[in-house]
C-alpha cells in the first residue's frame, strides 16, 4: 500500500529488526527493507532520504526514511508492504495509528 506523506516526514519502522537493504531499487526508488525474523520483512519504498544503512539493528517506531516520491511515485508519502517467506501479506496489522 501506498501511506500519504509530506515529503520529508518521518518514515519509522514497524517492528524492531536488522536492516537488510537500504538503496535505490527500481520501481521502489529508495528502498529500506527490514528482516524482523521468523520470516517476516518490511518494504519501505519511495522515500526521499534513507537514514540507516545495511545491518543497522532498528527499534519499532525508530526513524528509518523521510517520505518522498523517489521511483516515479506520482505523490509524495511511502510504499509499505510485508512479505511472510517472500509472499506479500496484508499489511494493515502491522500499521499502527498516529
Amino acid at each position: 500500500i501506498v501511506v500519504a506523506g509530506e515529503s520529508g516526514q518521518a518514515v519509522k519502522a514497524t517492528a524492531y529488526g536488522r536492516v537488510a537493504f537500504a538503496d535505490w531499487l527500481r520501481g521502489y526508488g529508495l528502498l529500506v527493507v527490514i528482516d524482523h525474523g521468523d520470516d517476516f520483512m518490511s518494504l519501505y519504498g519511495h522515500n526521499q532520504s534513507v537514514l540507516v544503512e545495511v545491518g543497522d539493528w532498528v527499534q519499532s517506531g525508530q526513524e528509518i526514511a523521510t517520505a518522498g516520491q523517489s521511483g516515479n511515485l506520482s505523490e509524495s508519502g511511502v510504499y509499505f508492504e510485508i512479505r511472510q517467506q517472500a509472499d506479500p501479506q496484508n499489511p494493515e496489522p502491522w500499521l499502527k495509528s498516529p
